[in-house]
């Protein structure tokens, strides 16, 4: 019997922003301006069994990001659900996750602690997760400092070594020079091949995606294309945005 890792149904997720409107006539008529509701996720839903590995394509734009945050719980679905059956999940993303004055040390602890490590536990891996980040002695400068290239090397280390039930990473692979690419791809190849590990990941790499990914979701402003085996869906959308 099929054991699911991740299931998405009928997932809605939308940011409230300002009607256009003119500044003179909101200040004459004293009112509130008006908020509308935009709808970044529509009425998405897949399954994805323990161990499988999901790569989601899309223009810039479409939902992708946002789909991502919904799974890591960071967002709230407006409707539908999301059930992770009680799996840890870490999200790899830049911007996301760390507290910009503290120090790249010190995120680590409480990065592990959110993901339900215990102190114990993450302070005896710790020099790993330094080790692999390449960091040296910017891991006691504060996290504001770093570059964009520094944020994600930290941020994959920590996800790397502090290993979940589901890793969602939204480009990060595609982040940092080119040897630390390298390096964290084979690190990546390593993770998921055990085979109770379930991935999500958001790339533009169409190589990337064939190489490990075992199905594809296909959206287009918000919308689900295409589910399916990542061949058949990648030809579509690559045919789709020729």
């Amino acid at each position: 019997m099929s054991e699911y890792a991740i299931e998405v149904e009928n997932l809605s997720v939308c940011y409230k922003g300002l009607k256009s409107y003119s500044i003179r006539k909101n200040l004459l008529r004293r009112k509130r301006s008006e908020k509308e509701l935009f709808r970044a996720v529509k009425n998405v839903s897949f399954k994805l069994q323990k161990g499988e590995i999901l790569g989601i394509v899309g223009k810039n734009g479409s939902g992708k990001s946002t789909l991502l945050k919904a799974i890591a719980g960071i967002f709230t679905p407006d409707e539908g659900s999301v059930e992770l059956h009680n799996n840890t999940v870490a999200l790899l993303a830049i911007g996301v996750g760390f507290i910009k004055e503290l120090t790249g040390r010190e995120n680590i602890l409480l990065s592990g602690m959110l993901l339900g490590f215990s102190e114990a536990e993450i302070r005896r891996r710790t020099d790993e997760i330094i080790e692999f980040s390449e960091l040296g002695d910017f891991i006691d400068k504060p996290v504001r400092t770093y570059s964009s290239g520094m944020y994600s090397k930290l941020s994959f280390a920590i996800t790397a070594i502090l290993e979940t039930d589901i890793i969602l990473i939204d480009e990060v692979l595609s982040v940092g020079d080119a040897r630390f690419r390298k390096k964290s791809y084979a690190k990546m190849k390593e993770l998921i091949t055990q085979k109770d590990r379930t991935v999500v990941i958001v790339s533009h790499d169409s190589k990337t995606l064939l190489d490990l990914c075992d199905k594809l979701l296909w959206i287009n402003d918000g919308e689900m294309m295409q589910f399916g085996a990542t061949k058949e869906v990648l030809a579509a959308y690559e045919s789709y945005t020729g």
